[in-house]
């Protein structure tokens, strides 16, 4: 089966009746767990965006209270599972101004949890999630971009 493209999807849903929207909507969220999620956060939390970010942030910081210390292996793989909760829910916002506050909040908590950032695996993790926000922080705007960036160096400064 050959999957439609967006435009030719888009089309189709403006000719259906809002009810079988909505129904195609539910049946769509009962086959993954992520399409829940993204329903969940475009109805209910994306109005407010600062409040969405801080409870994410709280999420963050959970797991990294949960990060099994005395093994790196463990640590590593913690460090990953938070790296991929935090892409997923940069796709879900599309807001670069959170996935820079995002990022940030990691890399800091990841300073601050005693954690040898120098391991090859850990630093690769550290490095990767640099340069992300490198690569975000280009697109935000200047004022932003300036108060971000002190930040960072604050960070780096540690």
């Amino acid at each position: 089966m050959r999957a439609a493209t967006i435009q030719e999807i888009k089309q189709e849903l403006a000719a259906l009746k809002p009810a079988q929207v909505a129904e195609l909507c539910l049946r769509l969220a009962r086959f993954k767990k992520e399409n829940k999620e993204l329903l969940t956060y475009l109805l209910f939390e994306a109005h407010d965006e600062h409040e969405f970010t801080e409870s994410v942030k709280e999420e963050i910081t959970e797991l990294f209270d949960s990060i099994n210390k005395s093994h790196l292996y463990y640590a590593k793989k913690t460090l990953r599972k938070i790296t991929r909760v935090i892409n997923k829910y940069c796709r879900y916002s599309q807001s670069k101004q959170m996935e820079v506050g995002l990022r940030l909040h990691f890399c800091k908590q990841l300073q601050d949890s005693g954690i040898p950032v120098y391991n090859n695996a850990i630093a690769k993790i550290y490095e990767g999630q640099m340069k992300k926000l490198e690569s975000v922080l280009d697109t935000l705007h200047e004022d932003l971009q300036y108060d971000y960036r002190r930040e960072l160096e604050r960070l780096n400064a540690r």
